[in-house]
């Protein structure tokens, strides 16, 4: 009578325990994050000592169907000196879940004409290469070091800004080979001829001087 008396007990702990497992509620989310939307583009230009870009920018999560606030900071923004500065978009939904975006910004002085844009041509090679007109003084390369080689591996696209009429600056930026950055940034406008050159250096290579004529 003993034994089946404990054997009772341990069925009734037995029982109780798989009741409370029962009540216990597993939730399943999905992460989603806001979606930011960055109608006039990532590239802006503003004069020395102008305001703020007037940046636009809205955000949406579609899987909830809602919209987000987005919060621009641009505390890295020194509108006092010229060169290439980012501001951070970020958003979050009702669960916390944030994205963000990254925006440029060029601070100069130098007039809209002339224009840098157009292909050149790596004067100790053969290499071509594109500028492309980003705003006001702000610019993009197809390659930074158009290094002579056929694998587009090593095709490297990087930013700069025109903040002289002698002078570009390129910031510290990401790229397959690491952060890389130029230094010495010259541009030499003699006439019909128009060439520009910096040093560019990363922690993958060896710094070296690159110099492009206008074609």
């Amino acid at each position: 009578m003993k034994k089946l008396l404990v054997l009772s007990v341990c069925a009734a702990f037995a029982i109780t325990g798989c009741k409370k497992k029962e009540a216990t509620i597993s939730t399943l989310h999905n992460y989603s994050a806001p979606t930011i939307i960055l109608p006039d583009g990532v590239y802006y230009s503003i004069p020395v000592g102008g305001l703020l870009p007037d940046i636009m920018a809205t955000a949406y999560d579609s899987f909830y169907n809602e919209d987000a606030t987005v919060i621009l900071d641009q505390s890295k923004l020194d509108n006092t000196v010229p060169g290439a500065y980012t501001v951070t978009a970020t958003a979050k939904n009702k669960y916390g879940m944030a994205s963000s975006r990254t925006i440029y910004v060029a601070v100069t002085d130098v007039p809209a004409l002339p224009n840098l844009a157009g292909k050149y041509l790596r004067i100790e090679t053969d290499d071509t290469v594109t500028l492309t007109r980003l705003a006001n003084g702000f610019y993009r390369t197809s390659d930074v070091g158009a290094n002579g080689i056929l694998d587009t591996t090593y095709v490297v696209p990087a930013y700069f800004v025109q903040t002289s009429d002698v002078a570009l600056s390129m910031p510290v930026q990401s790229s397959a080979f690491g952060d890389l950055y130029g230094t010495d940034g010259f541009i030499n406008m003699s006439g019909t001829d128009t060439t520009y050159e910096y040093v560019v250096r990363n922690n993958a290579f060896a710094p070296v001087v690159r110099i492009f004529k206008k074609i």
